[in-house]
C-alpha cells in the first residue's frame, strides 16, 4: 500500500511540476529593417517555439531562420542565402529570465515585466534587456515583446549597394500564446 502511494504522489507531483510549463509552437515573429522611401524590408514567421516554465519565469525561444516570409521571393532569397546564412546558421535561440514573475498574478490585465537572458543570430549570443508584457487568457499566457537589434552585433554583413536601403536597427516583434501540453 505504501509503495502504491508513494507513486501516487510521484505522480501528482511531476504533473503539477509538468503544469507548469507552458509552450507553443506557432508564435509569431516579426522583423522590420524598412527604410522610408524603399522597399520594405520586413519578415514574419507563425513557427517559433517557446517555452515558459511559470514557477521559476525562465523562458526559451527558438525561431527557424527560413521560416521567415517576405513579400518579395527574391527578398527571402538574399536574406536566407547572403545575408543569414541560413544554412550555416539555421536557428535564433533566446534563453532567459522574466525578472520578478509570478504567474500567480496573471490576470487578464497585461502586466509589463523585464526579461534579460540571451540572444543568438547568426552564430553571436547577446545579452538583451526588454520589456515583455504577460496576461493569462482562458488557461493560456499570452507573452508579447518589442526590441531592436543591430546587423553588426550579430556578425551580418550588409553590403555598401543596399546599406542605405536597410534600417541600421532592426526592430523585432514577439507575440506568443502559450498553453499547457
Amino acid at each position: 500500500m505504501k509503495k502504491i502511494l508513494i507513486l501516487a504522489m510521484g505522480l501528482l507531483i511531476g504533473n503539477a511540476a509538468f503544469a507548469q510549463k507552458v509552450i507553443t509552437k506557432t508564435g509569431e515573429v516579426k522583423f522590420d529593417a524598412n527604410v522610408p522611401a524603399f522597399e520594405p524590408v520586413a519578415a514574419t514567421t507563425n513557427s517559433a517555439s517557446c517555452v515558459l516554465d511559470q514557477s521559476t519565469g525562465d523562458i526559451a525561444a527558438l525561431i527557424l531562420i527560413k521560416s521567415f516570409k517576405f513579400k518579395v521571393p527574391l527578398m527571402e532569397e538574399h536574406f536566407n542565402e547572403n545575408y543569414m546564412e541560413s544554412d550555416k546558421y539555421p536557428k535564433a535561440t533566446f534563453k532567459g529570465k522574466i525578472l520578478n514573475f509570478d504567474a500567480s498574478k496573471l490576470s487578464a490585465n497585461k502586466t509589463a515585466y523585464d526579461l534579460e537572458g540571451d540572444l543568438t543570430i547568426h552564430g553571436v549570443t547577446k545579452k538583451i534587456k526588454t520589456k515583455i508584457m504577460l496576461n493569462r487568457a482562458n488557461q493560456k499566457v499570452a507573452a508579447t515583446a518589442n526590441f531592436s537589434v543591430l546587423p553588426q552585433d550579430y556578425n551580418i554583413q550588409i553590403p555598401a549597394i543596399v546599406r542605405e536601403k536597410i534600417a541600421e536597427n532592426v526592430n523585432i516583434a514577439l507575440n506568443f500564446l502559450l498553453e499547457e501540453k
